[in-house]
């Protein structure tokens, strides 16, 4: 089942916390979540709305359930998904998956996650709830995770907003429906 706008309109953490083994779809390749950050409004030093709005930022401020797709350090693209209130800008940073369609890479990283994949700007502002190109499914998956600092970043590091699951071999052999 494919996860709805209110699933997105929580609060950042929860999200982030409940995206963890949930189904990531983008064209052809499915794979399961296994590391998420948050990034949470202008109080947030580390978030990119800290500043306010800004052409790069407006899709932040928009409504839950949008991708947020931006490039770093010249070279990289993250994906991250809208989360919580109408012009409250925040997001869910997708930092891993374990792809079981084509099996198994683990891509561990949000640069690699979106170099493999072929994410880039084009899929900026992005509705999850009703594409047929990038979705995020639930598909009764529970994983053990753990929260940490969140990492490549030089601000903000007191947060403890990176979920990481503690074993990424538990999500071989999960069923997914297409």
């Amino acid at each position: 089942m494919v996860l709805t706008r209110s699933f997105f309109i929580q609060d950042t953490n929860t999200v982030s916390t409940n995206l963890i083994g949930k189904l990531l779809c983008f064209y052809n390749f499915k794979g399961i979540i296994t590391e998420t950050e948050s990034y949470i409004g202008t109080n947030d030093p580390a978030c990119h709305a800290a500043k306010g709005m800004t052409k790069r930022t407006k899709t932040m401020f928009g409504l839950a359930g949008f991708t947020y797709v931006y490039f770093i350090y010249g070279k990289y693209y993250c994906l991250n998904i809208v989360t919580e209130d109408l012009n409250f800008p925040a997001a869910t940073l997708i930092r891993g998956i374990k792809l079981i369609h084509p099996p198994y890479t683990y891509l561990n990283g949000p640069g690699k996650l979106c170099q493999y994949l072929g994410i880039n700007l084009m899929h900026n502002a992005i509705d999850v709830t009703v594409s047929k190109i990038l979705s995020i499914k639930d598909i009764g998956c529970q994983l053990s995770y753990k929260s940490t600092p969140r990492v490549g970043i030089s601000k903000g590091l007191d947060k403890i907003w990176r979920y990481v699951v503690t074993d990424v071999d538990c999500t071989a052999g999960i069923p997914y429906q297409s």
